[in-house]
């Protein structure tokens, strides 16, 4: 178990891809890891999933999963049940996952007709704990944090199976550390209590979404992060320029960016009716 308590499952997960885009690229390998509430012995899933697409040289140099590999393989709309009753009500936990693994998993489930909602999930980010506190990799985390050697780097269930240890390590390491930002800002024991803290402490708190389309300016205010209307209010905007927004549904943003704009939108029109 880990050295703090958790109130439900947490799943880790770790994915390999076609490629780096989380909106065109497809998953072809994925691991998870499901911690249980309850303190009963882990939980563990893996398999190869065809892509339906090809595969990117540059990925194939990382992983070296071949289209031989996965040509008879299921479709992820095949397993896409599968996977959602493994991870059930979990919160999500992996290694660079709030920028890549979620939200390319949620872009499957999407175009498998399943609405993965995140909106009651904590999200764990161990590289994001990592880079905060020790900037480096993850074979360099389980290095610094566990004292083992990187084995079978790139398989996607020896990389899960690291992230569940240099998560422990981390939290082990840093039960008694406060955090003080750059500019002197003082967190008390961020990573030595609760998992809801730990969650807050993975946020980035300046972007809404995992690709970095939209953020919050100094004032609070959900802003475009690109394009034309780059740091203009996006309800605001997409209100008054209903075909930007209806070209940004339309384009590959992410789903959450999509949903972003919808309720950004809404909730503008609701303040000035």
């Amino acid at each position: 178990m880990l050295p703090i308590p958790i109130d439900r499952d947490l799943v880790f997960f770790d994915i390999e891809s076609t490629g780096l885009n989380v909106v065109t690229d497809r998953i072809m390998q994925i691991a998870l890891v499901k911690l249980k509430a309850d303190g009963s012995e882990p939980e563990e899933l893996e398999m190869l999933i065809n892509p339906g697409i090809p595969i990117k040289a540059e990925a194939l140099a990382v992983h070296g999963i071949t289209s031989k590999m996965v040509a008879r393989k299921p479709l992820f709309r095949q397993v896409a049940d599968e996977l959602l009753k493994f991870i059930g009500d979990a919160d999500l936990a992996g290694y660079n996952s709030n920028r890549f693994d979620v939200p390319i998993l949620q872009e499957e489930f999407h175009r498998a007709g399943i609405n993965f909602d995140l909106s009651k999930r904590r999200l764990i980010d161990a590289q994001r704990i990592f880079y905060r506190m020790e900037p480096r990799t993850l074979r360099a985390a389980l290095k610094y944090y566990t004292g083992q050697d990187m084995v079978n780097a790139h398989d996607a269930l020896a990389d899960v199976r690291a992230t569940v240890a240099v998560f422990k390590g981390q939290l082990e390491h840093y039960a008694e550390t406060d955090y003080v930002d750059e500019d002197g800002n003082r967190t008390h024991r961020p990573l030595g209590q609760t998992m809801d803290e730990v969650a807050a402490f993975c946020e980035n708190d300046r972007f809404l979404d995992a690709t970095h389309r939209i953020k919050r300016d100094q004032d609070g205010q959900a802003v475009f992060a690109f394009g034309k209307y780059n740091g203009h209010p996006v309800g605001k905007t997409c209100a008054e320029d209903p075909n930007y927004m209806d070209w940004m549904l339309k384009k590959d943003f992410t789903v959450q960016v999509k949903e972003l704009v919808r309720k950004l939108t809404k909730e503008y029109k609701d303040s000035n009716t």
